[in-house]
């Protein structure tokens, strides 16, 4: 399979809020096989924060699932190493073209990740690193993703993009007790509203045991 089929597979309304284009680079199986899921949050992460990212990418690879994330400080990178330290897969989207990591301190990181795992761009080599290029990763990353789990995030933080996108798409949205019960951020509450659901230590194994196949359309082809 290549990104032709996959961009082939998308609904009408995956499509319309898709990419133009992909470039990949690393096990490009991993974007047909088994089911995909974002662990996101924040770049200035608090360390429960990095604790609870562990715990969730733990149950994500115990699960047999694919950590998703976006190669950022904080939550990110915690999500990618934990799932690469289990011998689990983890693919990258990222905010740059697939030569360039950012932050810098992340490039050892990209470089395994396209060894052994996949990264995922939208953006084409020389394109700049812009402000916008972040929130439009995001949504890349909903698409890919059979459901999203946000673990920290403030309340202009641009995880929320993510967090809408992936509602829209009909994917499962995922709010730790933290991010839902924080009076602050006015948007968890209406992301919960819309139907965001809250992942907690009691129902996560149940979770992630029902998540669906929502992306996977060639699981079977390998």
């Amino acid at each position: 399979m290549d990104i032709e089929n996959y961009i082939d597979s998308l609904t009408d309304i995956e499509r319309k809020h898709a990419p133009k284009s992909f470039f990949l680079a690393g096990d490009k199986r991993l974007l047909f096989q088994k089911r995909r899921v974002s662990v996101v949050g924040s770049r200035n992460a608090t360390s429960e924060g990095l604790r609870r990212a562990q715990i969730v990418t733990k149950a994500l690879v115990k699960h047999d699932i694919i950590v998703v994330s976006g190669l950022a400080r904080g939550i990110d990178t915690i999500a990618h190493k934990t799932a690469i330290e289990l011998r689990g897969h983890t693919i990258a989207v990222l905010g740059t073209h697939l030569d360039k990591a950012y932050p810098r301190q992340n490039l050892d990181l990209l470089e395994l990740i396209k060894e052994k795992h996949l990264a995922v761009s939208q953006f084409p080599k020389g394109y700049p690193i812009q402000p916008k290029n972040f929130p439009m990763r995001n949504r890349t990353m909903a698409l890919i993703s059979d459901a999203t789990i946000i673990i920290e995030a403030g309340e202009k933080s641009g995880i929320r993009y993510q967090g809408w996108e992936a509602l829209r798409l009909g994917r499962e949205v995922y709010l730790l007790e933290n991010v839902a019960n924080d009076p602050c951020l006015t948007w968890a509450k209406e992301m919960m509203d819309y139907g965001a659901q809250l992942l907690s230590r009691e129902n996560i194994d149940m979770v992630f045991s029902d998540i669906p196949y929502l992306t996977s359309k060639y699981q079977d082809a390998f």
